[in-house]
């Protein structure tokens, strides 16, 4: 009986990433006096304390929230701060609601997956294999036995998620469940009970203001102006710190952005709108201010545009990119970059790691002559779930050690300062296909070709358009070519197909060819039907015999 044949999952099209709807920048606010930093103390703890009690009453209303309910709760506001500082606190509450809403939602996907996995897994005898579609049975009764155990404790966070959800109910710290949670741990974490306090505290100020455009320089709470000048409209109950006309507190220190500092200057000249965010790093005892704005989400270069010069294929690991320039017509140029980052340690060492690894990636693409890069469109959400994978541990760590969500964030908005095109690959079988067909092949006494640098010519070959596979199956009937075009490369038409032959490939880069320099042209076809354009067609009379 012959053995079914294995169906693919449908290959999603390649397609262009947009650009970055949003811009942020950050200085630090040097050389504060001790009056300046009492100011923002009070003004942050303040404000603060009205965005919790705002939060606290957002939660209260749940689903039933409305206009009219908003309103009502900004209106309570402003006759403690003012109208513009309580239309940012009761945005912000409900921006937190609706974020901690969405993350219930998908806590109850994830159990709800989890469930189904160890209810299918817990109904097949025990020892049963499984397949690539489906997880087998347990491999012995205590196992089955502590997993049913687990479902049961599945099923019952499951309930308590779901009668939150219809009650509308979400769970919101302000200031972060983690450091909340660090207050009972502060041994662990090698802090004193003094200084999780400050941490605490400074997390929960509000020391933050909506851009409006049409205002003077695009903000009317926190306003700087072109020279630097720093300026806070402070709230009712603190008007009497104020050192500037019409109740705003003007800084000592001058601000200016390094980074995109053209542009945010363009924009308040403009008096376009910037919002601004003012925070105390408690650490290292900084305060920054941050400005951010926003940018209309456009498509860079369309998909033909973008792959005209070739590009680069990227393979996302969990400790490299390993990338291959490919040309237009799919081939791979040269040897095969790797570009190394750790993902150990804390989130800013991560997040450092991660941008130095993307700009030195950027500026190699940029030195090859590439106008676009491809990469992978990962989504590990399915990935990550501890019944599916179960006992393989490390690979769970591996997948979730990598962080797809802030690479691709990061990777674009870099990209689009270098004018690079960022090209989404489907992920399917790239490993897979590239290890098959170019790891072998590619593989030089001075080259060496890992199963991650192939893949890295699969997702650039994706993102071209062209097969992974180097050369489809021949043609069914003969040697001939009477069933169309047999090889993946480029086609009768392209120009330039048939120019002079490289120099040959089996030899050291950089030594010199075996045969020298190669400038004989590709031979014509012994067919009659492949004969060259220039010869020409000669019928010959038939041979006399007799």
């Amino acid at each position: 009986m012959a053995e079914p044949v294995k169906r693919l999952r449908t290959i999603a099209p390649s397609f262009v990433a947009l650009g970055t709807s949003g811009v942020a920048v950050r200085d630090r606010l040097k050389r504060l006096s001790v009056g300046d930093e009492e100011v923002l103390r009070l003004v942050g703890a303040h404000q603060g304390a009205l965005a919790s009690r705002d939060l606290k009453q957002r939660c209260a209303d749940g689903p039933e929230h409305s206009a009219d309910t908003w309103a009502a709760r900004k209106r309570g506001l402003t006759g403690e701060s003012s109208s513009r500082i309580a239309g940012a606190i009761t945005k912000a509450s409900h921006d937190q609601w609706s974020l901690a809403r969405r993350c219930q939602a998908a806590h109850i996907q994830n159990l709800d997956a989890g469930i189904r996995t160890l209810r299918h897994r817990l109904a097949l005898p025990i020892g049963e294999k499984g397949t690539k579609r489906a997880a087998g049975g347990y491999r012995s009764r205590s196992e089955w036995f502590r997993k049913s155990r687990r479902l049961a404790a599945l099923e019952e966070r499951h309930a308590a998620v779901v009668a939150d959800w219809r009650a509308g109910r979400v769970r919101v710290v302000r200031g972060g469940k983690r450091l909340a949670n660090t207050r009972h741990h502060l041994d662990a974490a090698q802090l004193t009970e003094q200084q999780w306090r400050a941490r605490w505290e400074a997390e929960r100020w509000f020391l933050a203001a909506d851009g409006e455009s049409g205002k003077g320089f695009g903000n009317e709470t926190i306003r700087v102006t072109p020279d630097g000048e720093v300026s806070i409209k402070l709230p009712a109950p603190l008007g009497h710190l104020a050192n500037s006309a019409h109740g705003r507190y003007v800084l000592a220190c001058r601000i200016a952005f390094a980074h995109r500092g053209a542009e945010w200057a363009e924009r308040i000249e403009a008096n376009r709108a910037v919002a601004y965010r003012i925070h105390l790093d408690v650490t290292r005892g900084r305060w920054y201010l941050t400005a951010a704005w926003q940018r209309p989400v456009i498509q860079t270069v369309p998909l033909a545009t973008a792959r005209a010069k070739g590009v680069v294929g990227v393979d996302t690991n969990a400790d490299h990119f390993a990338a291959y320039r490919l040309d237009s017509h799919g081939n791979p140029v040269g040897d095969p970059h790797r570009f190394l980052y750790d993902l150990s340690g804390t989130a800013d060492h991560r997040d450092a790691q991660i941008r130095h690894a993307i700009t030195r990636l950027l500026h190699w693409a940029k030195s090859v002559g590439a106008k676009a890069i491809a990469i992978e469109d990962l989504d590990f959400t399915a990935e990550k779930t501890r019944e599916k994978h179960g006992r393989r541990k490390r690979f769970r760590q591996l997948i979730s050690g990598i962080p797809t969500g802030r690479l691709k964030a990061r990777l674009v908005s870099m990209a689009e300062e270098h004018d690079l095109a960022i090209v989404a690959v489907d992920p399917a079988y790239t490993s897979k296909w590239g290890g098959q067909h170019w790891q072998k092949p590619l593989v030089a006494p001075r080259r060496e070709m890992s199963r991650h640098d192939a893949a890295g010519i699969a997702i650039g070959r994706r993102a071209l358009g062209h097969p992974i596979r180097r050369r489809t199956a021949p043609p069914p009937h003969d040697q001939s070519d009477r069933v169309g075009h047999r090889t993946a490369q480029a086609g009768p038409g392209t120009r330039r197909r048939n120019g002079n032959r490289p120099p040959a490939t089996d030899r050291a880069p950089g030594g010199p060819s075996p045969s020298g320099k190669r400038t004989r042209r590709p031979s014509a076809s012994k067919t009659v039907r492949d004969a060259p354009s220039k010869h020409e067609w000669v019928q010959d009379s038939l041979l006399h015999t007799g």
